[in-house]
């Protein structure tokens, strides 16, 4: 196992909000404690607390550099690390200092490598694991556990029991856990692959024949359009204003006035 180095510092714990100070300085408060160790508070450049972080799985083991002769030299291990829950800053950090000749038990990522056989039948792999614990000399304590699931074909499993772990790392577990599947696949697959299968341009039972459902729709259609030329009045249907006798209906000329005026106008 390769190991790094971090820089850092004693800090003062007071007065109170000596934290934020300490972090609006480019800061991050930190606190360095073992089984041998007694807490002390450090205080760690953000940046280089940033990228020490970022590579830890490949230098799990950290070696302090400080001026202070009680915390320079001494091996530890990032056992927390706090961060702000919008920004993802570092707001503080464990330290944990571990004897290189004493086992301890940490956290180790899995990798699952080759190509399950299930996957060629349409299953899903399915990891149910990500990382597992394992008991070792700190040098010693590996990158990543890699399992192999070239042979898992659907519903098999591996458990942790099955893992190949190297060296002296050895696993630790109460119960023997599942680490990963393989699933069958979906309903919804299973649907899809059965509509592919229908040859095209056969009749399935209870759909609708293509041009059948395009006659009564048309019907339906003009059915609508008559009914609503009807409920609507012709725009000429209005009433004409002031009703006109027809031309011919004048008095015709030379008509004659009855006898019995003529003799009164005598």
């Amino acid at each position: 196992m390769e190991t790094g180095e971090l820089a850092c510092e004693k800090r003062a714990t007071r007065p109170k909000g000596q934290n934020n100070a300490l972090r609006r300085s480019g800061r991050v408060p930190a606190i360095l404690y073992g089984p041998t160790t007694a807490p002390m508070a450090l205080a760690i450049d953000r940046l280089e607390l940033k990228a020490r972080i970022s590579v830890a799985a490949h230098t799990r083991i950290i070696k302090l550099k400080s001026s202070a002769a009680e915390i320079d030299g001494k091996h530890v291990i990032f056992k927390d690390v706090q961060r702000a829950p919008v920004s993802g800053e570092i707001l503080h950090a464990d330290l944990y200092e571990v004897d290189l000749n004493r086992p301890v038990r940490v956290e180790v990522a899995l990798k699952f490598t080759g190509k399950a056989k299930g996957l060629a039948n349409g299953g899903i792999l399915a990891p149910l694991a990500r990382t597992a614990t394992v008991e070792c000399l700190p040098l010693e304590i590996p990158d990543s556990i890699e399992v192999d699931v070239s042979d898992v074909d659907i519903h098999d499993v591996i458990h942790v029991s099955a893992v190949k772990f190297p060296g002296n790392v050895k696993p630790i577990f109460d119960t023997d856990y599942p680490v990963v599947s393989v699933l069958p696949p979906t309903v919804a697959e299973v649907a899809v692959a059965a509509v592919a299968e229908v040859v095209e341009g056969a009749v399935v039972e209870g759909a609708p024949v293509e041009g059948a459902a395009a006659a009564p729709a048309e019907d339906a259609a003009k059915e609508g359009g008559d009914k609503d030329k009807a409920a609507k009045k012709p725009e000429g249907a209005k009433k004409p204003e002031g009703a006109k006798k027809p031309e011919g209906a004048k008095k015709p000329e030379g008509a004659k006035k009855p006898e019995a005026a003529e003799k009164k106008k005598k």
